[in-house]
């Protein structure tokens, strides 16, 4: 894998704590809103441009994109935002409670995405990867880091994991605990000699998995990729001789793979396809589960290939049957995974939702929202599932595969945050 050093433009000390956000893609346009109208100098200001545009405009569009990169170019014009003189790499940790992800902050080569040294589990959606592209046009910057894991016993981590180590042991740039009650810790790699070890010991590393952000890495490639074709080579800032130039590099957080928390990304369906309760118990019974009635507070699964379900202010436990339970074994990495196995059996054939990338009935809801939060969403006359959450290792052999797994199958906690660096293009 190859990794490029970076000068990041970051907040000045004293506001990265204000600046700091969650990504654009957790919180809908009223959140952003109400953190914005909190904290002025929050990163989604500028990371949610439909904030800047009236009712019924395109909230990515080109007017929206222009307005929100015209709002960071005024908060880097009084100093928000400073520039680093110097490519480095920084190191980037999150705690929360009893969680803990320290990871490398670099620039990733965009052929490592082409190639598949950097694999993917999950498809993107057009749209949605151009409101980026948008948005990266708009800015000449790349705003969020991608979320990226490899292997632990990977040749070459161990030497990673020492460097990182002793990069911590000093005096951290940021440290603050936001207003999700994350602390965040971050520091900058000032030592040569430590630098060159990272990138020497990250280029042993064989390849790293997009735990978190599709969507934001396919629209750097594009945007790399639009570069090369318009100028016959590859384009972008001014980099360091014997580096690849800005855009041709994807800014990412890499992290060993188990040091990483996934919990479980749980589905709700707007209705029950006309079944009413004990029918849908029933359909799902026929489907291959035993179902039990269980308390609420014991809903969520213990263990993979189980399933909590709400209906009509019940909660039942779905446990596989015997047959189920073969079956399941004996399929690969793809068809074997808890969300893939609810979709075949349950979501599909029982409540009728073909595409779940793109039928309105059915939602996702991540796993830090708990199960009072599903009931209520579910209602009466809807249904909510409770999925054990997907694995690293699940992930890894689905991407190993080339599969790709069901729409919203990972959620991971904590998310890193916005705001704290850009990587100039």
């Amino acid at each position: 894998m190859h990794i490029h050093p970076f000068a990041a433009l970051r907040p000045a000390p004293e506001l990265a704590a204000r600046t700091a956000a969650l990504p654009y893609d957790v919180v809908d346009l009223e959140e952003a809103r109400r953190a914005v109208g909190a904290e002025p100098l929050s990163f989604l200001g500028v990371d949610v441009p439909g904030l800047w545009v009236a009712d019924g405009g395109d909230p990515d569009g080109e007017e929206a994109c222009a307005l929100a990169a015209r709002r960071f170019a005024g908060q880097v014009e009084e100093g928000v935002y400073r520039q680093d003189g110097e490519p480095t790499f920084y190191v980037y940790r999150e705690q929360d409670g009893g969680r803990s992800q320290t990871g490398l902050v670099a620039c990733v080569a965009v052929d490592d995405f082409v190639a598949g040294a950097v694999r993917r589990h999950e498809n993107t959606r057009r749209e949605k990867e151009l409101g980026r592209v948008r948005h990266i046009r708009a800015l000449s910057a790349q705003t969020g880091p991608v979320f990226l894991a490899y292997r632990a016993d990977a040749q070459g981590a161990g030497r990673v994991a020492a460097a990182v180590e002793t990069v911590c042991a000093g005096e951290p740039l940021y440290d603050f605990t936001d207003a999700q009650g994350v602390r965040n810790t971050v520091w900058r790699v000032d030592d040569r000699h430590l630098r060159g070890e990272l990138a020497d010991a990250a280029s042993e590393i064989p390849g790293a998995y997009i735990a978190d952000g599709h969507h934001r890495a396919a629209s750097a490639v594009r945007v790399a990729m639009e570069r090369r074709e318009g100028s016959g080579a590859m384009a972008g800032r001014d980099a360091p001789a014997g580096s690849e130039a800005a855009s041709d590099t994807v800014m990412a957080v890499l992290f060993p793979a188990d040091g990483l928390d996934l919990l479980s990304y749980n589905r709700v369906v707007a209705d029950r396809a006309g079944l009413g309760a004990e029918e849908l118990v029933d359909a799902v019974g026929a489907a291959g589960f035993e179902v039990a009635p269980v308390d609420a507070a014991d809903a969520a699964p213990t263990e993979p290939g189980t399933f909590g379900m709400c209906c009509g202010g019940a909660w039942y436990r779905l446990t596989p049957s015997p047959a189920l339970a073969a079956e399941t074994a004996a399929a690969d990495a793809a068809d074997a995974l808890d969300v893939a196995v609810l979709q075949d059996r349950v979501l599909g054939p029982v409540l009728g939702i073909a595409d779940p990338r793109q039928d309105p009935r059915l939602d996702f809801v991540g796993g830090n929202r708990g199960t009072t939060e599903l009931e209520r969403l579910a209602g009466e006359g809807g249904v909510a599932f409770v999925c054990h959450p997907t694995s690293m290792d699940e992930l890894m052999a689905v991407a190993d595969e080339g599969r790709l797994m069901p729409p919203k199958s990972t959620w991971f906690e904590p998310k890193l945050r916005s705001g704290l660096f850009f990587h100039r293009i």
